[in-house]
């Protein structure tokens, strides 16, 4: 058999997509190669991977196989690249982090007040975004290292390392009508909107619990809308508690709700990307300042 890790790979990343198509987008070419590259390597393997009697291509029972060892062999992949990264790494010149912009402002203040104070000729440039903006840009390489809340939708050529868990709150401006339910069920949650989190680009990964929802790519500005009575809302702590909003807005008890209140924050890389002196640094120095913190 003479298949390649780009064919495994094309494999793995249009199932993920869910077409040739979103596959092409996601890698930057075109449609045609993703196409060739799929077929050929059903022509090496001996066997359909997709039924394509359909609008859209859907893994055959012996695709759904081969699809968890793709991804299997691509992992392994990524380690050996980044292990040699590793390897011959020096300390690094520059780098970018991409922050999401709900992170604990206080916190990550004097982590990189410890940062300047430890790697003094170090260049480093910090964006921000909201988490699926995070995951992208480090996807990209447009930053080293990125730090956000967790998401099922990461890519698997990303590693999330958690550093952390915030409690997250069901939060209504004193108005509202739902402040003057304790713990509100689903149904009476659905009878106003909801606000939700997403991407600068308007992408979303969170289910909606009410019909009625909205779409905003900042917690604080969300946080803000509440505080307006445009809707409720589920924000980290640290956000319901800033002092612009604590006084306006309410925190409800979700003993009714079938949902979790932990979000997992932490750090994310590409698994293909070997940790220099000062990443690993960071790895190690987040990790113990926010085991003090909590």
């Amino acid at each position: 058999m003479d298949w390649t890790l780009d064919q495994l790979n094309a494999f793995v990343i249009s199932v993920e997509q869910g077409s040739f198509s979103g596959a092409a987008r996601r890698i930057g070419k075109a449609q045609s190669r993703i196409s060739t590259a799929i077929s050929n390597l059903e022509a090496d393997l001996g066997f359909d991977l997709f039924d394509r009697s359909a609008r859209l291509p859907v893994l055959t029972p012996a695709g759904e196989q081969m699809y968890e060892e793709a991804k299997v062999v691509l992992a392994q992949c990524d380690r050996l690249q980044s292990r040699a990264l590793t390897l011959t790494k020096g300390e690094e010149v520059s780098l970018t982090i991409a922050m999401d912009e709900a992170t604990p402002t206080t916190v990550f203040e004097e982590f990189f007040e410890r940062v300047a104070a430890r790697f003094p000729l170090l260049k480093l440039t910090i964006i921000s975004g909201s988490k699926d903006d995070i995951a992208s840009q480090v996807d990209d390489l447009t930053a080293d290292l990125g730090i956000l809340f967790f998401s099922k939708t990461l890519p698997n050529s990303l590693e999330f390392t958690p550093i952390c868990e915030f409690n997250s709150s069901l939060i209504v401006a004193k108005n509202h009508p739902l402040a003057k339910v304790s713990a509100p069920t689903m149904q009476q949650l659905g009878q106003y909107r909801q606000l939700l989190i997403c991407d600068r680009m308007g992408y979303y990964h969170t289910d909606a619990l009410s019909a009625n929802y909205w779409h905003i790519d900042s917690y604080y500005s969300i946080t803000a809308f509440v505080l307006r009575n445009m809707g409720w809302a589920f924000v980290p702590d640290h956000v319901f508690n800033y002092s612009i909003f604590k006084d306006g807005v309410v925190r409800l008890s979700i003993e009714n709700i079938p949902t979790s209140p932990w979000i997992d924050m932490g750090l994310v890389k590409r698994r293909d990307q070997g940790n220099g002196p000062v990443l690993r640094w960071m790895y190690q120095e987040l990790k113990t300042m926010f085991a003090q913190h909590n």
